[in-house]
């Protein structure tokens, strides 16, 4: 087992054993509990009582986060000459068509998000072996195939994630840094957990919301007690 550093060990000493903690009382604990000297990402891990092999129990969906997620999103707008200015405005950080495909076939993904229309799917679809295994698919599902792009791109710029539950049945993802307060860190915290609580598959039994952590890069995980935001 490795060894703790004095720092670990005062962080871990903050947490209670056994104790289950609020939404509030999480998020003010993670500040102190991390000692990384960059500003590390704020995690949240929801478990949930779903069988994701099967199609009515999958929940997937977006939720755009109160005070977005503090990271710098880089978006790649695959559009027409008449969007393309559009796009700009909103704020991609790429923009064209043709060129970025063949970028892409070239092996470049330095981006995070791809927002495109749905008449370029066509020329898209031939990248999936790419762009799958990296999550950098668009999907219309996640609001990021649409005809509207200058709306999705200022989304994404502004907080807007896409999720989806793991085969083991957990939702993970960043919902903040350290260096935001506690108040942003719980508000966007409680949102996503709200939007979890609102796609609850009918087909879903028993305890649907099993667990929910809080954590930051490196850190111990805090365990909130799910009957504080149900």
């Amino acid at each position: 087992m490795a060894k703790l550093t004095k720092n670990q060990k005062l962080a871990a000493e903050k947490i209670e054993a056994g104790k289950l903690y609020t939404v509030a009382e999480a998020a003010a604990l993670v500040k102190e509990i991390t000692t990384t000297k960059f500003d590390a990402s704020v995690d949240i891990d929801i478990r949930l009582g779903v069988d994701p092999r099967k199609a009515n129990q999958m929940v997937r969906g977006v939720v755009s986060l109160p005070n977005g997620t503090g990271k710098v999103t880089r978006v790649l707008a695959l559009v027409g000459p008449d969007q393309e200015a559009a796009a700009k405005e909103a704020g991609a950080d790429y923009i064209g068509l043709d060129e970025y495909v063949e970028k892409i076939k070239g092996g470049w993904t330095d981006f995070d998000v791809m927002i495109t229309q749905p008449q370029y799917m066509g020329k898209i679809g031939a990248l999936g072996r790419i762009l799958g295994p990296r999550g950098l698919m668009p999907n219309p599902k996640s609001g990021t195939v649409t005809p509207d792009v200058a709306k999705a791109v200022k989304e994404v710029k502004q907080g807007k994630i896409d999720f989806k539950v793991d085969k083991f049945g957990i939702v993970h993802t960043s919902i903040g840094k350290v260096s935001f307060t506690p108040e942003a860190i719980a508000q966007n915290a409680n949102e996503f957990i709200q939007t979890i609580i609102k796609l609850k598959p009918a087909a879903s039994k028993g305890t649907y919301i099993k667990s929910i952590y809080l954590s930051s890069t490196m850190s111990q995980g805090i365990k909130v007690d799910p009957k504080t935001v149900e």
